[in-house]
């Protein structure tokens, strides 16, 4: 580098207040050797005054020459119109090589309810542009939202077909609720393959997302509108739980793998700074205010859960349990204590007319044997009735406004009734569930589990043969979820359509078919 590159790359280091971090050369005007956008844009984490921007300098992100291991000034700028004429922002944010050379803006200062233009530039290079949107000031009225939740995008099971159809709705914001990426090695006979050994590393999760990433239906999604992200299990590993394994691995080891997962799912999310990963540990669920209409709180059901009640029969990971005493012993959390005091404080003081619950699983109850039989799946929250007890009974107990769960995980839909007592039919229901569908993940066998809705009258909807969204249209009087489905994902360009949908009047809990027709199971 010529000297001149190098005082320009100090001087922003020193003005952006991270000179005590680990020092890099400093390229002002870095040469690539191949497109460095590649993984497009992304925004998320929408306030009323603000957003966060991302994006992630790799050129050739899945094989060839990459980044070097210097430092590089991006160049940041937000408008109010598509051209990019009317800049209302800008500034300049150091990709750094520790962190992937991923870049995480927060945007201050921006008004509220109104959509945004923006795009990076680095040396010579510009990013495609992506679009974002603030949200209501929290208390002030709001008559009409628009959103959907994914989850479970398999890159090897199929196209990410769902995800173009989604970029082309009228939404504000998007919600994904886990399993962005899988781990597991690359397996012949999919649609689509695997680049790259089953990761365990920091270097084998970058290249696991940089795959995902790299899909343009993906590109279009995040380009389009502003993310809510948590995760669930395969952000890690299948099914591990805590600081526990599936495969009974050593706790120490396990978690400096859990510590590489984390910073790549940071890396490569539009996360804001403070949930930069300290180690092992990332502090993902907070609250969003939409207006006086909705307010969500997203959850994080994998990082503080206990372990799997009844696995001391060598199995690791969820499995079908019979009379199992453990799963309903108190001091057995899903959440964790801070969390689940986190989140019975939040609902006591939600404002909004609509209380959502957005996380991970199947909340209702889903019991999986005729009779008299209990045998329940210990990985959702049958595995930790405790915590869904207390939750529910706080529901019944403060009756906050309209309560709303929202889901993923089990890659089909689901709509259900919540009770404090699954057992009763009569029992007051106390709260709303809606499930959505895969991306891309394989559904559960149908045939079998449409077995065991007779013994759970509270479900009124499930289909798990096809992939897709669920969109939702939140009114001051009534709450639509429409299950968006395409037929395939086997090969790309499938149409879409409005597999069942379902409304909530408000004050009063239980989803009604809008179509009649619609069928259960």
């Amino acid at each position: 580098m010529k000297r001149r590159q190098l005082l320009i790359g100090a001087a922003a280091l020193t003005s952006l207040g991270i000179a005590h971090q680990r020092l890099h050369p400093v390229v002002a005007r870095p040469q690539f050797p191949a497109y460095p956008f590649s993984l497009g844009v992304a925004s998320g984490e929408p306030r009323a005054d603000s957003v966060v921007l991302w994006t992630r300098l790799a050129p050739n992100p899945l094989g060839g020459p990459g980044m070097p291991n210097v430092t590089v000034p991006v160049h940041w700028q937000v408008a109010t119109d598509a051209n990019m004429a009317k800049v209302v922002a800008k500034g300049t944010v150091l990709a750094r090589p520790e962190w992937g050379h991923a870049v995480h803006v927060v945007v201050k200062g921006l008004e509220p309810s109104r959509w945004y233009w923006y795009q990076f530039k680095a040396g010579r290079e510009i990013s495609p542009r992506g679009r974002t949107r603030t949200t209501v000031v929290k208390g002030d009225r709001l008559a009409r939202l628009s959103f959907a939740f994914v989850s479970c995008q398999h890159y090897e099971k199929g196209y990410y077909t769902a995800y173009r159809h989604l970029a082309e709705e009228d939404l504000e914001v998007v919600f994904h609720l886990g399993d962005y990426i899988y781990e597991g090695p690359p397996r012949e006979g999919r649609p689509r393959q695997h680049v790259g050994p089953d990761p365990v590393d920091l270097e084998t999760y970058r290249l696991r997302y940089a795959l995902y990433k790299s899909d343009p239906d993906l590109q279009a999604a995040h380009a389009a509108f502003p993310f809510i992200c948590t995760w669930d299990d395969h952000e890690v590993e299948n099914d591990y739980a805590g600081a526990a394994s599936q495969t009974f691995a050593d706790p120490t080891n396990f978690l400096k793998r859990r510590a590489a997962a984390y910073q790549a799912y940071y890396e490569h999310l539009p996360l804001a700074p403070t949930a930069m990963p300290q180690g092992p540990n990332l502090k993902l669920y907070r609250r969003f205010s939409f207006g006086n209409l909705a307010e969500f709180s997203v959850l994080d059901n994998r990082q503080y859960r206990d372990d799997h009640a009844c696995d001391d029969n060598g199995r690791g990971g969820g499995q079908l349990i019979l009379d199992c005493a453990e799963r309903v012993l108190p001091e057995r959390s899903m959440l964790g204590a801070a969390q689940e005091q986190w989140l019975l404080a939040g609902l006591v003081h939600s404002s909004g007319r609509w209380t959502v619950i957005a996380q991970q699983q199947l909340m209702a109850e889903l019991k999986q044997l005729p009779g008299t039989l209990d045998a329940y799946w210990s990985e959702h929250w049958d595995g930790y009735a405790a915590t869904r007890q207390r939750l529910l009974a706080h529901l019944q107990h403060h009756q906050p406004s309209n309560p709303i769960v929202i889901g993923g995980d089990l890659h089909s839909f689901w709509v259900t009734d919540l009770k404090l007592d699954f057992r009763n039919p009569d029992a007051p229901v106390v709260a709303t569930e809606f499930v959505g569908t895969s991306i891309s993940s394989n559904g559960p066998d149908h045939d079998l589990l449409a077995q065991f809705l007779p013994y759970n009258p509270h479900i009124q909807f499930f289909e798990s043969r096809l992939r897709g969204y669920v969109q939702c249209t939140v009114e001051r009087d009534q709450w639509t979820s429409n299950l968006r489905v395409v037929d395939t994902v086997d090969t790309p360009g499938a149409p879409v359509r409005t597999l069942a949908s379902y409304r909530v009047v408000n004050g009063q809990p239980g989803a009604v078919p809008i179509d009649t027709s619609s069928p259960v199971g």
